[in-house]
């Protein structure tokens, strides 16, 4: 295990009606005036946005809109948000909806607060980030952990490229989880935000630092509740315990806890950032194309860490000389998961052929030369992951 700070200050406001306090809990922090950040129809078709903006009002908190958050969000809007906080005073930011509001929220929380074009602290990893507008989160679907992690991913529409930042100067003051609010995900959102949550596990499982059995056995406990609830939700999805099991796991899967004394992976995001940046596909989708892929090519890295996980969350027999035969079992049982939940497992299913990777693959090393931890992958690596996609 290695040396490891903690620290995640994010208040997590969880439980039935919640936000129907949000303007109490932002009125804490002696807030003028909030943006109120959300997407496009859904909060204001379920009356979330009614229940918000009066609870604003009861706690007279001025406040001003900007909607029009789209899933893979695109750094137009942020620049917009940035000049409506600077123009505006906004000194508070409360982003109401899934992962890309909350990731929306956060580089305009970055990006009021410097005289530098936000995009280069995309692009160049050394660029330090002293201060930020707060932020406040009133979350709707279970998926990226945004709500209380250091994360943000924005899409460049221009140039077509997806990045993320990482720190904790942006961190949510609070985060409202009231799983009530998942009821109205369509299934298949569902199922994208819940192959989210479980690559968050993934891409932190594997690793190659040794000893560290008890965030291991964290991450397999995270996994097993995924795996077991999601075909749950899709089948009750007004299920209020299989919801907050769900909801829990996805902010805990993201908040720092579980990568404590070990180091992640994160290939297998870097390589679906391409995929949802060229061809607009859902995080999520992506990902359970890539993910196979990636074990299928990376395993024989550390053979002992993938039987482990077939054993111990997909409950797959083994014997020491059957080691390939039970870790290819165990990727198929994934697959047939991912399948089970109207999931795509392969690029074709989406569309998508071989005529891009090449490109994909450049873009995917651009500021990172290699990417991966559990192995360290070039052009060459990318491009047979995607090919072993297909």
């Amino acid at each position: 295990m290695l040396n490891f700070q903690f620290y995640n200050p994010a208040r997590i406001i969880f439980g039935r009606g919640e936000e129907e306090n949000v303007g109490k809990y932002i009125a804490d922090y002696g807030v003028k005036k909030v943006l109120l950040h959300y997407g496009k129809n859904s909060i204001k078709k379920t009356g979330l946005y009614d229940r918000i903006v009066k609870s604003l009002e009861e706690n007279n908190i001025e406040f001003i809109e900007l909607g029009g958050v789209c899933p893979n969000p695109v750094l137009s809007l942020v620049r917009k948000g940035i000049e409506i906080c600077v123009n505006e005073n906004v000194d508070f930011i409360l982003a109401v909806g899934g992962g890309s509001v909350i990731d929306s929220a956060k580089a305009i929380s970055v990006g009021a607060k410097t005289d530098e074009d936000i995009w280069e602290f995309f692009m160049d990893k050394k660029k330090v980030i002293y201060e930020t507008v707060p932020i406040g989160t009133v979350l709707t679907i279970a998926a990226t952990g945004s709500e209380s992690s250091t994360s943000t991913v924005i899409t460049n529409e221009e140039n077509l490229f997806k990045r993320s930042i990482s720190s904790s100067k942006y961190i949510p003051k609070f985060s409202i989880l009231n799983p009530e609010l998942t009821f109205t995900l369509p299934a298949y959102q569902t199922a994208c935000g819940c192959s989210d949550i479980l690559s968050h596990l993934f891409e932190r499982y594997f690793t190659q630092i040794e000893n560290v059995d008890f965030t291991d056995r964290l991450l397999e406990a995270a996994m097993k509740t995924i795996i077991i609830n999601a075909s749950a939700a899709i089948e009750k999805p007004k299920d209020y315990n299989v919801r907050a099991e769900i909801m829990w796991v996805g902010t805990l899967a993201h908040n720092g806890l579980l990568n404590t004394g070990r180091i992640g992976d994160w290939a297998s995001h870097h390589i679906e950032h391409e995929l949802s940046a060229l061809y607009n596909l859902t995080h999520g989708a992506g990902l359970s194309i890539v993910t196979p892929a990636w074990m299928k090519y990376v395993y024989k890295e550390n053979p002992d860490k993938f039987i482990q996980l077939a054993h111990r969350v997909f409950d797959i027999d083994f014997a020491y000389n059957e080691k390939e035969k039970t870790i290819v079992s165990m990727i198929e049982k994934l697959e047939s998961w991912y399948k089970s939940l109207g999931l795509p497992t392969r690029l074709c299913e989406v569309g998508i052929d071989d005529s891009r990777f090449s490109e994909m693959a450049e873009k995917c090393l651009v500021a990172r030369g290699l990417t991966g931890n559990f192995k360290k992958l070039n052009k060459d690596d990318i491009c047979n992951i995607y090919k072993l996609a297909l």
